[in-house]
């Protein structure tokens, strides 16, 4: 299954780039991620829960992030095991450049599954795996992007909060 994909992120290329980089913030944007540990150049371990169509299983597995540009492009891959269910692997291209009001954030995935997961058929996977890289690249982009909030009696004068990936480099 392949995909590609693009979204503008009200973000300086540079946040764009650490928070991609940083652990905790890979563990809240994966969906189903209950355990994440290691760092960018060893690699990851990671635990996750996912339900396929009527396959529901717990995922053990490993996420590296590799072909480096250092604030311009990556390639983050994971694979792993989730028992009897079989097995997902995946890869994620991801471009940055500027542009006017923040950034442009290009993604290619190409994902393959096996054992009683591939059984499902095509369609099934190929809305899952579309599904959960938009819900990754969405909960990324939601936690970059400052948030904004209208004062009840004035609603020209507006509130501007850092993202929650903000709120975590800045502590």
């Amino acid at each position: 299954m392949k995909l590609t994909d693009q979204r503008e992120i009200a973000a300086e290329r540079s946040a764009v780039w650490n928070a991609i980089l940083n652990p905790e913030v890979l563990k809240a944007c994966i969906p189903g991620c209950e355990e994440l540990t290691g760092s960018p150049e060893d690699g990851f371990e990671a635990v996750v829960v996912q339900k396929v169509g009527p396959v529901k299983a717990k995922f053990k597995g490993e996420v590296t992030i590799s072909d480096i540009v250092e604030g311009e492009s990556l390639t983050l891959s994971g694979q792993g095991k989730g028992g009897p269910a079989g097995y997902a692997s995946g890869a994620a291209d991801v471009r940055l450049s500027d542009i006017e009001g923040g950034t442009l954030l290009e993604y290619d995935v190409d994902a393959k599954v096996g054992g009683k997961l591939a059984q499902l058929g095509s369609r099934i996977i190929d809305g899952f795996a579309k599904k959960l890289a938009g819900e990754f690249f969405e909960r990324f982009q939601n936690g970059l992007e400052p948030e904004t909030a209208d004062t009840a009696e004035d609603t020209e004068e507006q509130e501007t909060k850092k993202g929650w990936i903000g709120r975590v480099f800045s502590s």
